[in-house]
Order: structure tokens, then sequence, then C-alpha cells
């Protein structure tokens, strides 16, 4: 991969990675709810699922699910509905769930690192878009000319790098928020909105559609 193709790719990931999603909404959540060192654990996890869709793309899979229907359709009802669900568990939390003040003992504060983990992956992994979307800017970048799967990996740490900075961001914003409620009221109103969020971005993902089979094709040359 040359060094121009990677600097390109390098301020494409910002883009990628800045621009508003599931991933930025689980983030913020998770800050708000855990503060930014135990929240951050869900950015490990989204990064996690950016590592699995890479690797779907790289083996070829990514086509399957941008081309056919079924399959389409299948992973995005279930990206829609684990959203819609999370949505619904932060809207039916008790607001002693929440670290309110930095503290908090329910059980969203008592989540385990695995659960984080857990939560971020599959925001990412369950997302179609996500899959379809790096099916079509990946090979853009690759050079035909030379082994793919060392390409591959150089532009998932790349991809991952800016992630990781831009989710942090969003971890901490909320954290900074987290630290400034007392009120329990204040928890309350702020829970509903993230909860609305996610069944927001749930309804979002179900009106995404696949791309036709020569868009793939053409994504890939």
């Amino acid at each position: 991969m040359e060094f121009s193709s990677w600097l390109a790719f390098f301020f494409a990931s910002w883009a990628i990675s800045l621009s508003p999603g599931s991933g930025a909404v689980a983030a913020m959540n998770s800050g708000l709810t855990h503060g930014f060192k135990r929240g951050y654990i869900t950015t490990l996890g989204l990064v996690m699922g950016i590592w699995t869709q890479t690797l779907i793309v790289a083996a070829g899979l990514g086509a399957v699910v941008a081309t056919s229907p079924r399959v389409f359709t299948a992973v995005q009802w279930a990206g829609a509905g684990y959203l819609m669900w999370l949505g619904v568990q932060q809207l039916r939390a008790p607001v002693a769930g929440l670290a309110v003040g930095g503290g908090g003992d329910g059980r969203e504060a008592q989540a385990t690192v695995g659960q984080l983990l857990r939560r971020g992956w599959l925001v990412n992994i369950t997302n179609p878009k996500g899959t379809v979307f790096l099916l079509a800017v990946l090979p853009q970048f690759l050079n035909l000319q030379q082994p793919l799967w060392p390409q591959y990996l150089i532009m998932g740490l790349t991809l991952s790098f800016t992630d990781l900075v831009v989710m942090a961001g969003y971890t901490g914003l909320a954290a900074a928020l987290l630290r400034s409620l007392r009120s329990p009221q204040h928890m309350r109103w702020v829970q509903r909105v993230f909860g609305l969020l996610f069944v927001a971005a749930g309804l979002a993902l179900l009106l995404v559609r696949p791309v036709a089979a020569a868009t793939v094709a053409a994504a890939g040359t």
C-alpha cells in the first residue's frame, strides 16, 4: 500500500469515525452511565466490531450481505431490533441504575467488562450499513498488484485508531455531563433522550436499502 493511498485513507477514516451513528450513541450512553474510564470499554467493543466487519469484507462475505436481499434484511432486522431493545432497556432502567454524580449502585453501573465489550461489538456487527459502507470504501484504496491482506490489516488499524480517538471524545463529553448532573430528575430526562436515540437509530437502520450488485462490483474495481 503506497503512502499516498494510506494518507488518503487516513483522512477518510476521520470522516468515517466522526459521522454520527449508533456507535456514537452507544459510546456517549456508556460514558454517561459509567463515566469515562469504564464507559470507554464500550468503544473497545465497537472497534472489535470494526475488525469483524473488515474481516467480512476482506473474505468476500461483505458482497453477499450487500447483494443478497434476504441476508441483508436478516442482518438489518437483527441490528434494528438490538438497537431498539437497548433503547427500551434504557427507557425502563431505574435512575438508580445510572452512576449519578459518579456513583450509583444499580444494574447498569454494575455491567461487567464482558457485557460492555459485547454491547459495543453487537452495535457494529449487526449494522449491515457499516459492512456495505466498508465494502464500498476499502477497495478504493487497495493496490491490486500487491497482497491484499496486509493492506486490509493496515486499513483496519488506521480505522481503529481514528475510532478510538473520536469515541474517546464522545465518551468524555458524556462523562463530563454525568459529573454535572446531581438531580435524579435531570438524569431521568437524559436517560430518556438516549433511550429514544437508540430507538431512532434502530428505525433509521430499517430505512437502509441494499446496494445493487453492479454497484458492489464497481466498488471492488
